[in-house]
């Protein structure tokens, strides 16, 4: 189902709680709600009034990705970047890591099954992005 994009920093700031495979359906929704938006790139949960740590984003052939529980275990190569958000009216100068390596949990057969993986670019700044939602952290 596609959901109302939260502004409310109050909401916004608030660290998720750890994601369970009975929130597949918030998963679904995030990715209704995305692909509801032209041009949009990530949405973390809580950005849809969930506080769950569950993201999607878009890789960079547009196919859609789900994280539970996202933790950014190592960042390599730092930069300052403007970002932008649904949450939030202006850009925002942040440092972020070029190279990054992700531990989360995707949902295989029903369950969460733990992955890590190595991120690069514009799809590691995506994840960042989205992981700091996960812990509050505003842009």
């Amino acid at each position: 189902m596609i959901k109302e994009i939260v502004k409310d920093e109050a909401i916004l700031s608030q660290v998720c709680e750890k994601a369970t495979a009975e929130d597949a359906p918030i998963a679904q929704d995030l990715l209704d709600t995305l692909a509801s938006i032209e041009d949009a790139a990530c949405l973390a949960a809580n950005q849809i009034g969930e506080a769950k740590a569950v993201v999607a984003y878009l890789d960079d052939d547009n196919n859609p990705h789900v994280m539970y529980n996202p933790v950014l275990r190592q960042g390599l190569q730092p930069v300052k970047v403007y970002e932008s958000c649904y949450s939030h009216e202006e850009d925002v100068k942040v440092t972020r890591f070029g190279r990054i390596q992700v531990v989360y949990d995707e949902l295989v057969d029903g369950k969460l099954v733990q992955r890590k993986r190595k991120f690069e670019g514009w799809t590691a700044q995506l994840i960042q992005h989205m992981i700091d939602h996960c812990k509050g952290k505003l842009v």
